[in-house]
């Protein structure tokens, strides 16, 4: 776990992942404290829309991700959305889920911050936090994520690369309620 830290640091993403830990590490692991589950932004909210529930409706420009459910009724999620050139709008099947998945920046983000390495693996110090729903198009992977954050301070405003960010709080949440093969719209 040392060696992923120091992967991590050098590749400038320790603090990213970290930068809201709290408590203390086990006196003499060498490893850094525990990331922050973050605070739950989820409230039930009155929501009209002709969807089903069970699926997912994200307004980017509200920066909100809403599970509808019942006619009505739905939960609403505080989100990050994809920064400038990084938006995209459509309908989307989530394709899968995982407990504290396992990062491999795609060639695209590694192209762009070579100092990316080319996998982080799976647990609480991963970019990814606690869960991730994979979202697919046709049955194909898009390589679009909503996932949690060890830094719960990055939640609200537009700053992912085509990604969803919620607490992992409210990701684990999310993450129960939600079955694979669910409808994803993104207006």
């Amino acid at each position: 776990m040392l060696r992923v830290a120091r992967r991590l640091a050098a590749a400038g993403l320790i603090g990213i992942a970290l930068a809201s830990a709290c408590g203390s590490a086990e006196a003499g692991s060498g490893l850094p404290p525990l990331p922050a589950m973050g605070p739950s932004l989820r409230k039930a909210v009155a929501f009209e829309t002709g969807e089903q529930p069970g699926t997912i409706v994200i307004r980017k420009n509200e920066k909100a991700l809403y599970l509808v459910t019942a006619p009505g009724h739905a939960l609403r999620y505080q989100i990050s959305v994809g920064r400038d050139g990084f938006g995209w709008t459509g309908t989307v099947k989530i394709a899968s889920k995982t407990e504290w998945p396992q990062w491999r920046p795609p060639k695209e983000m590694r192209a762009r911050r070579p100092e990316l390495p080319a996998m982080v693996p799976a647990g609480p110090y991963n970019p990814l936090g606690a869960r991730a729903l994979y979202l697919s198009r046709d049955g194909r992977d898009t390589l679009y994520r909503i996932h949690g954050t060890n830094d719960p301070k990055g939640v609200g405003f537009d700053g992912t690369s085509g990604c969803f960010r919620l607490t992992n709080t409210d990701v684990i949440d999310l993450f129960k309620r939600v079955a694979v093969g669910a409808k994803v719209v993104v207006e």
